[in-house]
């Protein structure tokens, strides 16, 4: 019996269909294995629910593998490139299924840098040197 049928599902768990979709990008267990300790849909729910609650690595709920068995995987499989191909395979399902190139042609990127304090209002700090007119490194002679 799998281990997700024995806990409560978090939002951020995958659907069947979602997992249909995902289960032939991840990698199979290691031949060596004699068998999966872990299923392969639970360590994929832990990555998910800690990169979509931004909790750390440490504080994922007891009910979920150990933290330090889904940084292991997620490590692993980002260095294998396996998150890059399942982006791009998925992307490229989608675009399909909506009648599109599966490759993008255009791309938008938008940045915006702005001023930011921990404090708000008056109360915050003032840095006189950057007031300064002029060489910062002239000297008096």
């Amino acid at each position: 019996m799998s281990r997700s049928l024995h806990r409560k599902r978090y939002a951020t768990d995958l659907t069947d269909d979602q997992w249909e979709l995902l289960a032939p990008l991840i990698p199979a267990v290691s031949p060596k294995a004699t068998f999966e300790v872990i299923p392969r849909r639970e360590i994929v729910n832990g990555i998910l629910y800690v990169v979509r609650t931004g909790c750390s690595w440490r504080l994922v709920p007891h009910d979920l593998p150990n933290g330090k068995t889904l940084y292991h995987y997620f490590r692993q499989w980002k260095l294998n490139g396996v998150w890059e191909q399942a982006m791009t395979t998925l992307r490229r399902q989608v675009r399909t299924s909506i009648d599109r190139d599966p490759e993008p042609s255009a791309v938008i990127i938008d940045s915006q840098s702005i001023k930011t304090s921990a404090v708000r209002g008056i109360e915050r700090g003032y840095d006189g040197g950057k007031k300064n007119m002029g060489s910062q490194t002239s000297s008096a002679r």
